[in-house]
């Protein structure tokens, strides 16, 4: 993937983090100076209908961004959200009414198992397809998939957050749909991002990785959990893995970050200082969690690892982390 931006970091090179725009926070609350931006000819929609991309698929392959005419014409219309602009043009997000899409019955059953699609009716030119997919099978550029990311984070908080949290009533998007206002208590709510911590606990030349039964057959990766209220990231990532696999830790060093719109998280990746080696496994989350040596890691990204072990797809965060740390690309204890 081609990723640009005006100062890379480790960060630059996560899965959905391409999304290098200006968001104009200037004009958000100008109604009016947004409308005429809408309506400019060069800007740009990506439309979801449920909490799923629309794409247009042509002879050149797919596109995600649409004129405004074409997005307006797809069915009914729920929040409309500026994400921002790039030097050539802005672009917003359409969330789609479920009305604008059915569920279409598979004659045979497809190759995820699945037995029905959602499609928009009469439109054989459009597919609804699935973020994580489009991301690992590089349908489209990362910058447009960092745009999808950011989109659906915050559209999926605006379908979730219709009502008031302080008295109930039903709230309005307000500031070019980045804050949600109620007319009645006038409170004002704002997109929520969950922070996660993931780490690398490492010892000498090894490392501690796990595995949940819900990852894919022989993928182990970095152990992770949700950073709690009053809580440092630092002591999140030590209570995390004392928790999960009994290990102690000393000091954390921060590595990079990822926006992670799954619904909407950023996943803060951290690189951490081993105390201990006997690991007391949490059954209840874990499958499995063990020390794997730098040699055995390395043969895991080569895909020669004597128990066929893997690792995570290379748009996960912990993808990044355990490869840095392979390649000696990581902090020093």
């Amino acid at each position: 993937m081609t990723q640009s931006f005006r100062f890379p970091d480790a960060s630059a090179l996560t899965g959905y983090a391409a999304n290098p725009l200006d968001r104009l926070n200037d004009l958000r609350d100008d109604p009016d100076r947004q409308a005429q931006v809408l309506r400019e000819d060069s800007t740009r929609l990506v439309v979801f209908c449920r909490d799923k991309p629309v794409l247009k698929c042509g002879e050149n392959g797919a596109s995600a961004a649409f004129t405004l005419e074409e997005a307006f014409n797809l069915g009914a219309r729920r929040e409309l959200v500026m994400l921002g602009s790039n030097s050539k043009r802005t672009f917003f997000a359409l969330q789609l009414d479920d009305s604008a899409a059915t569920l279409r019955e598979f004659a045979d059953e497809g190759p995820m198992g699945e037995t029905r699609e959602l499609v928009i009716p009469g439109r054989p030119d459009l597919t609804i397809g699935e973020l994580r997919s489009l991301a690992l099978d590089e349908t489209l550029d990362a910058e447009e998939v960092g745009l999808l990311g950011c989109a659906k984070s915050v559209l999926h908080w605006h379908a979730r957050h219709r009502f008031c949290s302080a008295c109930g009533a039903p709230s309005q998007p307000n500031s070019s749909g980045w804050r949600r206002d109620c007319p009645t208590c006038k409170a004002m709510h704002f997109p929520r991002t969950d922070p996660v911590v993931i780490m690398l606990a490492v010892r000498g030349d090894f490392c501690l990785l796990g595995r949940q039964p819900r990852f894919t057959k022989g993928m182990y990766s970095a152990l992770a959990g949700f950073l709690e209220p009053g809580e440092t990231i630092e002591n999140a990532v030590r209570r995390e893995i004392q928790e999960e696999s009994g290990i102690f830790l000393g000091k954390v060093a921060y590595f990079a970050s990822q926006p992670w719109p799954f619904p909407s998280s950023i996943m803060i990746g951290c690189i951490a200082e081993a105390l201990s080696e006997e690991i007391q496994m949490d059954a209840a989350e874990l499958e499995d969690c063990r020390w794997f040596s730098r040699n055995e890691l390395k043969a895991m990204f080569e895909g020669c690892h004597p128990d066929s072990f893997g690792v995570p797809q290379p748009i996960a965060i912990a993808h990044l982390l355990m490869r840095s740390w392979v390649d000696g690309k990581t902090p020093q204890f």
